[in-house]
């Protein structure tokens, strides 16, 4: 991406001095005169997207998930992560441009969004929570304003990294390892190599930023996209770019390949496991093992023996896991997402969310993704899924008061809806694409890899595997037939033999 025309250390409007994030953006949106409206348009700050399946709500303001559950109540908490500032409840302006955070997106600078302070940066020495003896210092605004420009890794990734709680928590394919990558981490992002920012595939315009895993491209059929000209596929595709017949080389060998692209997505075969970048991913989280306190009654935390966290009394037992081998299914793109109000039944797992895709359809291919486990609590009069206060430093948030039932009262009544007082937990599955950590192509998978018994597609339906979809009689026949060949090529041999010893003996004589 090519770097700016405009130096911003040399904007008069940009020497401060600054109180607040709000004023920074005024100063911004006095030459960026279109830039809030176009940004208050999309989902990174409406935190709404609707289905386009099913017309169904979706978005971190609505949905459920099966790491932290739901935003509802936690809205300063978990605005650290919005690109605004002052969200601390459902009083929030969304119409107020000057609430947009430029910062986040456009700071070259440590800018920090801390946990707790509703979007805003720290602006004095701030101890959070209260009596942790944890402190932000302050952020020197006039710098990190000067400082702007394209977005970077490192911005994205101040969110998108640490989603679910943590660093690589979440997706399972980024994580901060991907600040500064290898090539064979990733190849496009290799800080020795392509050096792409995530701009670069996901080639925003209007601030609209294309690939989100709520509208992904499953299948794309066609060239790649010029780059520049209006197109409505999605630019984040491998074909936007490879286009479909992507392998050259010899002949045969590249034809085959390209004959596979028709059944599996090029992230099968190019992403060979994630979380390879040294950061754990979390594949499992146990809400119900939460609220242990010690023989002190103080809350703890244990890690393994990689130094990785397996326990905190906040938020229950994990299971961190490295170099994780991907499961496989079939994707056409959409995704069936659980609304707050389904039905859980108690002794079944609860399934948050499910990719769509028809085995061997024209618009469907084979992905790698993370399933992850979860147990999380719900509601045993009502029977649906309940959202937890956790992370407000108050009397009724269940990192401050181990009390679940004042947690998940706080939480529904966020949400307007009831809860009956009585809760238990239940086990949840919920299903992340695998996109990102595009390993270089002498480490992509091969053949044996998926064509062997118990292979990685080995529970994959519609396609047909050596070694597993064997029929008894076609196989005799098989056999047979090769056993015939086999005589045949010997009778031949041996005919040839005789009579080549017939030519020399009458030609002795």
């Amino acid at each position: 991406m090519s770097a700016s025309t405009a130096d911003h250390t040399k904007f008069e409007e940009l020497e401060g001095p600054f109180e607040t994030g709000q004023e920074v953006t005024e100063a911004c949106l006095s030459c960026h005169t279109e830039a809030a409206a176009q940004l208050m348009q999309t989902p990174h700050w409406t935190w709404e997207y609707e289905d386009p399946v099913k017309g169904e709500p979706l978005g971190k303001k609505t949905m459920l998930n099966a790491f932290c559950i739901g935003h509802q109540s936690n809205e300063a908490f978990c605005a650290a992560c919005h690109a605004g500032y002052g969200w601390e409840d459902d009083s929030f302006d969304f119409t107020a441009e000057r609430n947009v955070d430029c910062l986040v997106c456009h700071s070259a600078e440590d800018y920090v969004k801390p946990f707790g302070l509703a979007g805003h940066p720290a602006y004095e020495r701030t101890e959070y929570p209260p009596d942790s003896g944890n402190f932000y210092e302050p952020t020197d605004l006039v710098a990190a304003a000067r400082s702007v420009g394209v977005s970077s890794r490192e911005a994205c990734g101040s969110c998108h990294f640490y989603g679910g709680g943590g660093d690589g928590v979440k997706h399972g394919d980024l994580d901060s390892s991907l600040v500064d990558p290898s090539e064979a981490l990733d190849v496009h992002m290799a800080s020795d190599g392509l050096n792409f920012s995530c701009a670069e595939c996901h080639e925003t315009r209007d601030h609209k930023v294309p690939g989100s895993r709520l509208s992904m491209t499953a299948s794309d059929a066609h060239g790649p996209i010029m780059r520049g000209r209006k197109d409505d596929r999605n630019p984040a595709s491998c074909q936007a770019c490879h286009g479909e017949q992507p392998h050259d080389g010899d002949l045969l060998h590249s034809e085959r390949l390209n004959h596979h692209a028709h059944t599996l997505a090029c992230q099968t075969c190019h992403i060979p496991t994630f979380a390879r970048g040294g950061v754990p991913t979390r594949m499992a989280w146990d809400w119900s093992q939460a609220t242990q306190l010690d023989a002190d009654g103080n809350p703890f935390k244990l890690k393994n023996d990689q130094g990785h966290l397996t326990y905190d009394s906040r938020k229950g037992r994990f299971e961190p896991q490295e170099n994780v081998v991907p499961d496989y299914q079939w994707f056409d793109g959409s995704v069936d997402y659980i609304q707050p109000d389904a039905t859980v039944t108690p002794g079944e797992t609860f399934y948050v969310n499910r990719f769509r895709g028809t085995p061997g359809s024209a618009d469907a291919r084979i992905w790698p993704v993370k399933n992850f486990s979860g147990r999380q609590p719900y509601d045993t009069e009502n029977g649906n899924l309940v959202v937890m206060q956790v992370g407000i430093p108050n009397d009724t948030s269940l990192w401050f008061n181990f009390d679940f039932a004042k947690a998940i009262q706080a939480g529904m009544a966020a949400t307007d809806r009831p809860f009956s007082g009585q809760f238990d937990f239940v086990d949840t599955r919920m299903t992340w694409p695998i996109t990102h950590m595009v390993a270089p192509a002498e480490d992509a998978l091969a053949c044996a890899d998926c064509h062997r018994p118990s292979g990685r597609l080995d529970e994959v339906p519609g396609i047909w595997l050596p070694g597993r979809d064997s029929n008894p009689w076609v196989d005799r026949i098989g056999f047979g037939l090769a056993g015939l060949m086999l005589l045949g090529s010997a009778a031949h041999a041996g005919t040839r033999l005789i009579t080549r010893k017939r030519r020399k003996g009458a030609t002795h004589d």
